[in-house]
């Protein structure tokens, strides 16, 4: 498996697929991140064309079990954020 692109990384691709500079490409990965933070933590939900879906879902309070213990406990509702993949990106990674 191929080592993940770090920040860096993907800021120098986004500046010469947009022909700009990376402090123009950083700044517009920064304010897309903001975007999506904002949204999400809203409990709304943003769709990146082509890559997927980014929402918020509320989990239920549930009974959870310490790994260490083995203690039954009571885990409080909470929330998660998740991804839907869309499916052109699926088809081009399997296609």
């Amino acid at each position: 498996m191929a080592k993940p692109m770090t920040k860096t990384q993907l800021v120098a691709a986004l500046a010469d697929e947009m022909g700009a500079d990376k402090k123009t490409a950083g700044s517009a990965l920064d304010a897309v991140v903001a975007i999506i933070t904002r949204e999400v933590g809203a409990g709304g939900a943003v769709t990146l064309p082509g890559i997927g879906k980014i929402y918020c879902r509320e989990r239920p309070s549930r009974m959870v079990r310490n790994p260490a213990t083995g203690e039954q406990m009571q885990k409080d509702a909470d929330k998660v954020v998740k991804m839907t993949i869309a499916k052109a990106l699926k088809d081009s990674v399997n296609g």
